[in-house]
């Protein structure tokens, strides 16, 4: 086990009627006993954040991952998502207690709508998961890769306070707008795919950051969207070392120079962009 007690390193993220660690493990594409293993790793190594969702069929390898740590439950934060073909009211409520069921838990502390679906009434949905949420069976109510003009309607919408959006957010993609909408709006905004799938490794500007402060180029942007204000991250990997590498981007500072360095690296590079995706915000 590494540094035992490390999660206090990590800043908590105040969203709307709770808090969040500002750094997330996330367990999109690992399958199996290498996401069992993975995740173990990763909470043992001091992540209390750990993100998933019913459509990456791995919720039951990510409980074993958490049942195989000695972390008390109420120190970790779990999310998982509902997929957009699972939106009605009963199919919403079928996913969550199957999520429950495989994750081996009494609730989760977020459940995300993934992706909006305008065949699907958003007040229903939200309905539904406000239902939940009285019942025990989730903390908080979020969204995914929900653009301003419907993250507004949800939030008309929903008796409960939307939590987050979870989008993608990395130095090659602004999210200007959503960010300023949310911090005006007491949203959180967590960042999915931040270091552009791996992209971000390879770019000299970064480097030269990064030397720097003596520290990784993955580091360095984990660190550049959290310095933001009300914003979070999570990130995946499989290899231990690089686990333990991002956990360690919050013991140094970036100054205004770097920030707005790595703002200028902005060229619009969307990865995630399914045809079922929202208009974007621009």
């Amino acid at each position: 086990m590494a540094e035992e007690g490390y999660d206090r390193g990590v800043p908590r993220l105040e969203g709307p009627e709770g808090t969040m660690p500002a750094l997330g493990f996330g367990t999109w594409e690992l399958t199996g006993e290498e996401c069992r293993g993975a995740v173990k790793y990763a909470v043992n190594s001091g992540y209390r954040h750990v993100d998933t969702a019913r459509v990456y069929e791995n919720e039951r390898e990510v409980g074993k991952g958490i049942q195989d740590t000695d972390v008390p439950r109420a120190s970790l934060f779990v999310s998982t998502k509902v997929w957009r073909d699972d939106l009605a009211p009963d199919r919403v409520k079928e996913s969550l207690d199957a999520s429950l069921s495989d994750l081996q838990l009494d609730y989760v502390d977020l459940v995300m709508i993934h992706w909006p679906n305008p065949d699907v009434p958003v007040e229903e949905t939200l309905g539904a998961l406000g239902e939940l949420r009285q019942e025990g069976k989730t903390c908080h109510i979020g969204l995914s890769n929900f653009n301003i003009p419907l993250l507004r309607e949800a939030q008309q919408k929903s008796e409960a306070p939307i939590f987050c959006n979870q989008v993608e957010y990395h130095p090659y993609l602004s999210q200007e707008p959503i960010l300023q909408y949310c911090r005006e709006n007491e949203t959180l905004v967590v960042a999915y795919s931040p270091l552009a799938r791996g992209v971000v490794m390879n770019d000299l500007r970064l480097e030269k950051i990064a030397e720097k402060h003596n520290k990784g180029i993955s580091q360095v942007v984990l660190r550049w969207l959290t310095q933001q204000p009300g914003v979070g991250a999570v990130v995946r990997s499989s290899k231990p070392d690089h686990i333990l590498a991002n956990l360690h981007s919050f013991d140094f500072r970036l100054d205004f120079q770097d920030m707005d360095q790595i703002l200028q690296l902005e060229r619009g590079q969307r990865l995630i962009n399914p045809p079922f995706s929202p208009e974007w915000d621009t």
